[in-house]
């Protein structure tokens, strides 16, 4: 199996995947803030992870493990000289100084890039026939960032495990609070998408020591001939992520989900529904019931809804993006309407707060 040289853009979430990465031998470098490098090459970086049938936590440290990992910021970085480029930054952060620019190049190299957003990149929507790709501009922060990625050339790996820095814990350290998998669809060229198998199998193959033990550990990294598969979480982030966000304040996505399970579930199945209509398999979907499960452990406020309470003037918006896209095909939901008016709300108080 070949190493490769991977590039993630984003050290918080992105260090989860390089952390599964590294048992395969292979070299990453993170793109991340001055004071997050400076840690990551001093001491490395630290991921706790949860494991079925241990009572505590396996603590993977990216100095033990076979790969190589570095960190700096976004200027001064070559992409031609990687195999594959993982987005491991929300949507809006790909707007900033120095991180637009490096995206531009990578979209000039030709490199493979793989997406780990909840919000899709703009390239990769483009490869779902049939849309007006311009109507759905609006949706992002700043669409212009993604002119120079091709569709042919991005794939998108659903962020379906949850993580969190710690509360005590250091810039470098992350911890996994829904151990579940990565899903990644193929890319356009099966040898772009050769490089995602190669990776899945170094994944499933990975046994971490500990105690005299040699443990299977949980988070996979798993491919999938299908470009719905990630699409799976759009239903969970509308029924769950952006319900986390009330009108002045927000809730845990356990909450979200069943202080309402009708709703929840009316929200759900609406989502659900649109993907089958644009292409999906249901098979490649998944069911509510499996992710009201899930949701029960969901004890904090979704992303969106923690960067909005502190003041956010953008968040990855793919409330807006979904509903955009069901307008195209006739249809709209209330409770999907009224939670994108809410958040369009909230953002222009918090823009309007910056600027005060």
């Amino acid at each position: 199996m070949p190493a490769y040289n991977i590039l993630l853009l984003g050290a918080s979430y992105g260090s989860l995947l390089a952390s599964k990465l590294l048992f395969g031998g292979h070299s990453i470098h993170l793109v991340c803030l001055p004071a997050e490098a400076e840690l990551i090459n001093a001491e490395g970086f630290k991921v706790i992870l949860p494991v079925r049938n241990r009572r505590d936590p396996v603590l993977l440290e990216s100095r033990k493990l076979p790969g190589k990992v570095t960190a700096g910021p976004a200027t001064g970085v070559d992409p031609s000289k990687y195999d594959l480029v993982g987005l491991c930054m929300q949507e809006p952060q790909y707007r900033s100084d120095g991180v637009r620019q490096l995206l531009d190049a990578v979209g000039k190299s030709g490199v493979p890039c793989m997406s780990i957003m909840n919000m899709p990149p703009l390239p990769y929507i483009k490869r779902i026939p049939g849309l007006d790709y311009k109507a759905l501009e609006a949706a992002y922060t700043d669409a212009r960032v993604w002119d120079s990625v091709s569709p042919h050339k991005i794939t998108l790996n659903s962020p379906d495990p949850q993580a969190i820095r710690p509360p005590d814990g250091k810039a470098n350290e992350l911890l996994v609070t829904l151990p579940t998998n990565f899903k990644c669809a193929k890319f356009e060229d099966d040898k772009d998408t050769q490089i995602i198998r190669n990776l899945e199998k170094d994944v499933d193959a990975a046994r971490f020591k500990i105690a005299g033990d040699e443990i299977e550990l949980p988070v996979k990294l798993k491919a999938y001939d299908s470009i719905w598969v990630p699409l799976a979480k759009w239903s969970m982030l509308l029924a769950g992520n952006y319900r986390c966000i009330t009108k002045d304040g927000m809730r845990t996505a356990q909450e979200a989900v069943h202080s309402n399970i009708e709703e929840s579930r009316s929200v759900y199945n609406f989502v659900f529904d649109l993907c089958v209509k644009l292409g999906a398999n249901p098979a490649d979907l998944v069911p509510f019931e499996k992710y009201a499960a899930a949701a029960q452990s969901l004890s904090r406020p979704a992303s969106a809804a923690r960067a909005l309470q502190n003041g956010a003037p953008n968040i990855e918006r793919a409330d807006k993006l979904v509903q955009l896209i069901a307008l195209q095909k006739g249809l709209r939901h209330p409770a999907i309407d009224a939670q994108v008016a809410l958040v369009d709300e909230r953002l222009a108080a918090n823009r309007k707060a910056a600027k005060a």
